[in-house]
């Protein structure tokens, strides 16, 4: 049985972003990560699993493996969940909930191997075991190995905890901070973004320039674990403060009501100084004054909206504005119809793989700078 505080820390994102993150995380100083299947792998102490919650913007979340054994049946599996030593990582007065898979391996039978772990978590830890849980306890049977992972985010991380209110379809804010860095954004000049919805785009954009960490107005369920120190995290919490930027972040919509919505959630992540929402159509849209940066869009497309040809008008005049009036920025187009970027006529690079967003794949369509310079 293995259990040490030098941990495996699997950061989640959604397939297709795994590249994005590994950067994020490399830029970060997180030691060695790794691309794996449905997320980025590296390790280290319990101070690293709190940092990557707090400061990763393209994590779902984020498991910390707490250790492994091997079992081949389930009195085996109940005789070791036993001997395990959870509380070096539990506590005994708060609730758990226990997930279990089998994958290739003789106990194949999920929902009796999680009773098991629960009930040994039970009777020789005393932790309530509830089927509401915050903290949940991932046991993954493979081959015979039995691996825990402790949840350590609880809610999914894209909720930053500004925003309260969303439109339909909201583009979620890992994936809009992993599309903005696929686009080359790195916090150092202007976005736009001229369909906002809820503000997504612009608020990531303004947050990245400010410096400030997409986890900082929230709580994590790490902070129900026993490993975890109060004092310690008040001193990494407080690690970032909001760096002055003459940069700008520009949204607008035809839309009142999400203009309205975008600049109360700017406001409740503290970035309203630096963001501006205003309520226009496309074909009204001009450059800020400054220099150029990064156009990027999530506008409707066909599984969001039912008849594609309905909206080849509106990609034509988003297509033809930034011709016209944008030389010397980049846009990018997140939609789920080629014929609908296409449309556009704009000079897109070559794609990257499809990523799943609300159940639909969606691609980046990106462009160089625009007219050469």
């Amino acid at each position: 049985m293995e259990q040490t505080a030098d941990l495996e820390i699997f950061v989640v994102t959604t397939p297709g972003l795994e590249p994005a993150l590994c950067a994020e995380m490399q830029e970060k100083g997180f030691a060695k990560p790794v691309i794996a299947k449905g997320g980025v792998t590296t390790h280290g102490p319990w101070s690293e699993v709190w940092r990557a919650n707090l400061e990763l913007r393209g994590g779902a979340r984020v498991l910390a493996r707490i250790g492994s054994f091997r079992a081949m049946h389930l009195a085996q599996l109940d005789k070791r969940a036993r001997k395990f030593p959870w509380g070096q990582v539990l506590r005994p007065d708060v609730p758990v909930r226990v997930e279990a898979s089998c994958n290739k391996s003789r106990i194949y039978h999920a929902g009796a191997a999680a009773q098991r772990i629960a009930k040994a978590i039970a009777e020789e830890l005393g932790a309530p075991i509830t089927k509401d849980a915050e903290l949940v306890l991932k046991a993954r049977i493979d081959d015979d190995l039995c691996t825990f992972s402790i949840d350590t985010s609880g809610e999914a991380l894209h909720k930053r905890g500004y925003k309260e209110a969303v439109n339909k379809a909201p583009m979620r804010e890992n994936l809009a901070a992993m599309f903005l860095r696929q686009c080359g954004y790195n916090g150092t000049e202007p976005v736009v973004d001229p369909m906002c919805g809820s503000g997504t785009f612009v608020i990531e954009a303004a947050e990245m320039a400010a410096g400030l960490h997409p986890g900082r107005a929230r709580s994590f369920a790490f902070e129900q674990l026993a490993s975890f120190d109060p004092a310690a995290w008040a001193s990494l919490r407080g690690t970032a403060t909001a760096a002055d930027t003459p940069l700008r972040f520009h949204g607008s919509d035809r839309d009142a009501g999400a203009v309205k919505m975008s600049t109360a959630n700017a406001e409740r992540a503290s970035v309203g100084g630096i963001t501006t929402f205003r309520a226009h159509a496309i074909s009204d849209l001009e450059p800020p004054e400054g220099p150029p940066g990064l156009v990027i869009v999530n506008p409707p497309y066909g599984g969001r909206i039912g008849d594609t040809r309905q909206l080849y008008g509106l990609y034509g005049a988003f297509g033809k504005t930034m011709l016209n009036r944008f030389k010397g920025w980049r846009v990018g187009v997140i939609t789920n119809e080629a014929a609908l970027a296409k449309v556009t006529e704009l000079p897109f690079l070559p794609t990257l793989p499809p990523v799943s967003h609300g159940g639909l794949p969606v691609t980046l369509y990106r462009t160089g700078v625009l007219g050469g310079g």
